[in-house]
Parts: C-alpha cells; sequence; structure tokens
C-alpha cells in the first residue's frame, strides 16, 4: 500500500481526533492537540489507512522516524508492519519509531533480534492524582497550599480566574511577549517553537478541542494555562501552563483553578516532561507524581 503523507494543518484535527482515544495510552501524545502544538518543531505530516488508522511521520535531528500508529489496540501489528514496509520499501531506511508509548511497546513485545528498544528517560510524562492537584491536602502538597493561600490573601479582590475561549487570545498574545521578554535571549531553542504553536491554537481554536483558563490580576492576564483531556483514560493532559513568575504564588494558583474549573472528572493528570531540564524536574517532582507515562525510541535493525 502506497502512503500519502500530507503535513498536518488545522482544518485536519477533526477528521484525526476519532483515531485518538482507541487504545490505552498515558502519554501527552494520546491527544491530537500535542501532534498539532508541535507540527513545525517535528514536521509532523500524517496519513488516514482504511478509515482505522492515523499514522505520523516526524523529524527529529536531521532522523526520519514514525509515531506509534493511532489505532486500536488488536491493529497494532498491522499499521506497524505496514509502516515498517514504507520505510524499507519507499524510502530505503529502517523504520524507528520516536516516543512510543509504553503501552504500544508492551503490548507489540517486538522481537529482539529485528527490533531495539531504548527508554528516553528525559521524555516520560509526570502523571498526578487529579484529586490531589486539585485539593493539595496533606502534608507532601502542604507548602503547595500555604503558596496559593498567600496569593488569594495577597490578591484578594483583585484577582480573577476566567475560562478562555477564542476572542480572549489577544490577551494571551500579549502576555506571551512580556513573558519571552523576560526569558530573554538564553534560553532553549524549543521555546520560540512552543510559542509559535501557542499562537497556532489561538489561532485556531474553534477547530481544535482545548479547555483555556487565566487569571487576571486587575484586569491583566497574568497566567494561562490550556489542557486538553483523555476521556478512556480519564486524564487531564496539561499542554501549556505559564504565569508571570513575579508573582509569589501564581503558579500555584493557575494549576489549581485551572483543574478544579475546567477538570473536575479526571482522575489522572499528565503534566507531561522535563525536557532533561533539572529546574523543570525540580518543580514537577515537587508535586510527587504518583507514576510516568514512559516513552521509548525503536529502531529496526537493517
Amino acid at each position: 500500500m502506497d502512503l500519502e503523507f500530507k503535513p498536518l494543518e488545522a482544518e485536519d484535527i477533526g477528521r484525526l481526533t476519532k483515531f485518538f482515544g482507541l487504545r490505552p495510552n498515558r502519554t501527552c501524545d494520546s491527544v491530537v492537540l500535542d501532534s498539532f502544538l508541535w507540527r513545525e518543531y517535528y514536521n509532523v505530516r500524517f496519513a488516514i489507512v482504511d478509515d482505522r488508522a492515523a499514522l505520523f511521520r516526524l523529524t527529529d535531528d536531521a532522523v526520519e522516524y514514525a509515531a506509534m500508529p493511532m489505532c486500536r489496540e488488536e491493529d497494532l501489528p498491522y499499521y506497524v508492519n505496514l509502516l515498517k514496509e514504507y520505510f524499507n520499501k519507499k524510502l530505503g531506511r529502517p523504520l524507528q519509531f520516536f516516543l512510543a508509548d509504553e503501552e504500544a511497546v508492551k503490548f507489540l513485545n517486538l522481537p529482539p533480534e529485528e527490533f531495539m528498544v531504548e527508554e528516553l528517560p528525559d521524555a516520560k510524562d509526570y502523571l498526578y492524582s487529579a484529586e490531589s492537584l486539585r485539593t493539595l491536602a496533606g502534608k507532601k502538597l502542604h507548602k503547595k497550599k500555604n503558596h496559593l493561600n498567600n496569593f488569594r490573601r495577597n490578591y484578594e479582590g483583585r484577582y480573577e480566574y476566567r475560562r478562555l475561549c477564542c476572542s480572549d487570545r489577544h490577551d494571551v498574545w500579549n502576555f506571551l511577549v512580556d513573558w519571552r521578554e523576560k526569558k530573554g535571549e538564553d534560553v532553549e531553542q524549543h521555546l520560540d517553537y512552543e510559542v509559535r504553536g501557542i499562537h497556532e491554537i489561538l489561532k485556531n481554536c474553534s477547530e481544535l478541542y482545548v479547555k483555556m483558563g487565566g487569571i487576571y490580576i486587575d484586569g491583566k492576564m497574568e497566567a494561562f494555562s490550556i489542557g486538553t483531556y483523555n476521556e478512556l483514560e480519564k486524564m487531564a493532559i496539561i499542554h501549556i501552563e505559564k504565569a508571570n513568575p513575579d508573582i509569589q504564588g501564581l503558579y500555584q494558583a493557575i494549576n489549581q483553578m485551572f483543574l478544579v474549573n475546567e477538570f473536575p472528572e479526571a482522575e489522572l493528570v499528565n503534566r507531561e516532561d522535563d525536557l532533561g531540564l533539572e529546574g523543570l524536574r525540580h518543580a514537577k517532582m515537587s508535586y510527587y507524581p504518583i507514576d510516568f507515562a514512559r516513552k521509548y525510541r525503536i529502531r529496526q535493525r537493517f
């Protein structure tokens, strides 16, 4: 079968959404928004096959990869084999998967004489109890609750949580200008791609299945968050969370208020990976994850 891959655009989201959530997958890639957010960074392309699966190609460090197929679990072997034929015969290179989810890796149980499977520790997503993050109850999260309570006390009558819609995009754009300037020039390359991805989400939010919330202080946006929901896993995925770092307790506030207001039904929260950055790792560990969604690189021996 000759696969036809095309660049991922906002108008494709409606067609693709039904293929996500067909099988167990607790990674942030289990919803289509993550592919859209990073489509420029990874040069994401897709093909829909038999109206039963969505297949993806992406590029990382000039290496061509496939993403794990989005299909029913029992169909995984068939579509993995289809991708293997495409990579071997059409592209003339070995099949490689990037950021393959643990559930698929375990189900496929690929033969070691044909495939090398390598865990990517820096790519694992952090998973939390949604109820713990909504309530911040218990000794472990006592400091987080204190920061939140201090914020509420210090800004009483001045702050407001708002559910955001497409018409609020200019508030987010203005916030991002200030936030990016505070980061300065010496930042990780991915941040500029992330900002461009956020702009694309805001420009196309009527096409996307996203939830957005922000905190305003004295009428000005000072924090916002963007998330989606994996219904199969009962999992909220926090793709974006930004706050003015000069306002004490604001990060704790947007974290908690966004979940309370937008994901009251969630049992699990995925707050994505730490990119191998020590500061980000410390921040994510400080909320005491209950598990990790591990990811893998798979290389065909060719």
